[in-house]
């Protein structure tokens, strides 16, 4: 009987995804919100689950382009969640974490040749400082053209974990610095590590950001909060295919719905169930 009683289960699941690709299908074409990518590092050196390999970063950056994505800024994507202000075809905000070097040397002329800006929050601290992360120099040539720098903290410490002035002086102080040094505003904030709460989303506000990034997979709509934007993490897992990030991109809220499920059973204490689930 608990046999039969698994099989029903399993055999459930596999109806429930398929009813979660259909909703996904109408979901995509009817309520889509907007993509926002997020990278890390790109190079062919470091095998890790933060870095894509420069043909990989590319054959993305080639189909957005091909399917005619359009780039986006933060301004317009806050502008559109906040007023509806018309965005252009297809947009898509590109975003990378941290602020590597190799952004510079590789990312940066591959989303030229395809006429893609992108946003890079950047840990200023690391800033000149450490040989794997950017210089001022190489920073600045790339605001010159096109290329958006925001927050990422001074040191990427844990936020949720931090004092009320360690937090103030991490948001404040890092926002200061590339002001300072690149004669722009920063109005957003990505939270090292995706950790966040409701006094460390109070401290942004008071800090001066406009809105804040999280690591929370999904697409940002109308209603979305501004302090907690979703991204699609374009890293993680155990491989880097083009096929992982074509359903990512695509099937959004299809993976977001699974991810949910995954951690319901798992806490629910079905965890050979939920070990059925694959998440791409």
């Amino acid at each position: 009987m608990q046999i039969v009683t698994k099989k029903a289960i399993r055999y459930g699941i596999i109806i429930l995804i398929f009813i979660l690709l259909g909703l996904s299908y109408i979901a995509f074409h009817y309520f889509q919100g907007i993509p926002v990518l997020n990278y890390h590092q790109i190079n062919n050196k470091d095998h890790n689950t933060l870095t894509l390999s420069s043909t990989e970063f590319e054959a993305q950056i080639n189909y957005l382009y091909q399917e005619g994505y359009t780039g986006i800024s933060p301004d317009q994507l806050a502008d559109y969640l906040q007023s509806g202000k018309k965005l252009p075809p297809k947009p898509i905000l590109i975003t990378l974490d941290d602020g590597y070097k190799d952004n510079y040397q590789v990312a940066y002329p591959i989303l030229q040749k395809y006429h893609f800006t992108a946003t890079i929050f950047v840990i200023t601290d690391f800033v000149n400082n450490y040989g794997k992360y950017l210089t001022w120099n190489q920073i600045r040539e790339m605001s010159d053209n096109g290329v958006s720098f925001e927050a990422h903290t001074l040191s990427h410490i844990s936020l949720s974990k931090a004092s009320d002035e360690e937090i103030h002086n991490q948001l404040v102080k890092s926002k200061e610095a590339i002001e300072w040094r690149l004669g722009k505003k920063v109005d957003y904030l990505a939270y090292p590590g995706g950790e966040y709460d409701q006094r460390v989303i109070g401290l942004a506000k008071e800090a001066g950001y406009r809105a804040a990034f999280t690591v929370n997979f999904g697409r940002d709509r109308i209603n979305s909060t501004l302090y907690t934007l979703n991204r699609i993490p374009i890293f993680g897992g155990q491989s880097h295919t083009f096929f992982r990030f074509w359903l990512r991109l695509n099937f959004t809220q299809t993976i977001n719905a699974l991810q949910n499920l995954k951690a319901y059973l798992l806490k629910e204490g079905n965890t050979s169930i939920a070990g059925l689930i694959s998440i791409p």
